[in-house]
């Protein structure tokens, strides 16, 4: 007498959530918020809407995991660049992994953190302000790092970490925006080396 196999206890989900969530990404990436409908979304992911609000909650519920993939992945530059062992070295790592992944030919130009929120809404206020904490988040892990390139001598003890930071951050929104409108990456590097050249000396 055969023995046969038990079935899985639960229902099986039937997609890889992991890809799913990687396409939604893309999709909002490409479109942001507002731009990327439910029908888009769930097209691209290959699920039912069903399937989606069981799997990841509401259109926002979605779009806030898809921005945690972003940073983990695409933006990951930016925690990398942080862990440089100067305060320009920082600077430079950062504006370069700007350009590369808004650039990326296999990938929508721009970044997902700036593409997101325009043209958001009332309806798109959830992801808007998740947005905003984002890019805020972004600037005060540079102004950490600064200040404490200040405190060991990287960077004089006259500079202002939190301006230095936003005006990182500032050219880096500015790189996304002229990726978006279709600006050459090799042109975009010469705006990080402009931004660089007027870096304060140690």
């Amino acid at each position: 007498m055969g023995t046969q196999r038990k079935a899985p206890i639960g229902r099986p989900r039937g997609f890889d959530a992991e890809e799913a969530l990687e396409r939604a990404m893309r999709v909002f990436w490409e479109r942001g918020y507002e731009g990327a409908g439910l029908t888009d979304l769930t097209q691209a992911m290959g699920i039912t809407r069903t399937s989606m609000y069981a799997a990841f909650g509401n259109k926002e519920a979605l779009f806030r995991k898809a921005l945690e993939r972003y940073t983990e992945g695409p933006a990951s530059y930016v925690a990398r660049a942080l862990r440089e062992p100067t305060a320009r070295q920082v600077a430079a790592a950062f504006l370069d992994g700007c350009v590369r992944v808004t650039t990326r030919p296999d990938c929508p130009s721009g970044c997902l953190g700036v593409q997101g929120s325009l043209a958001a809404g009332d309806t798109g206020r959830g992801a808007r302000d998740a947005l905003t904490a984002w890019r805020n988040e972004g600037v005060d892990h540079l102004r950490e790092r600064f200040e404490r390139a200040v405190d060991e001598g990287d960077l004089p003890p006259d500079t202002d970490p939190g301006l230095l930071a936003r005006y990182l951050m500032t050219v880096a929104n500015g790189i996304a925006v002229q990726a978006t409108s279709g600006a050459p990456r090799d042109a975009l590097r010469q705006v990080a080396d402009m931004a660089l050249r007027s870096w304060p000396p140690a």
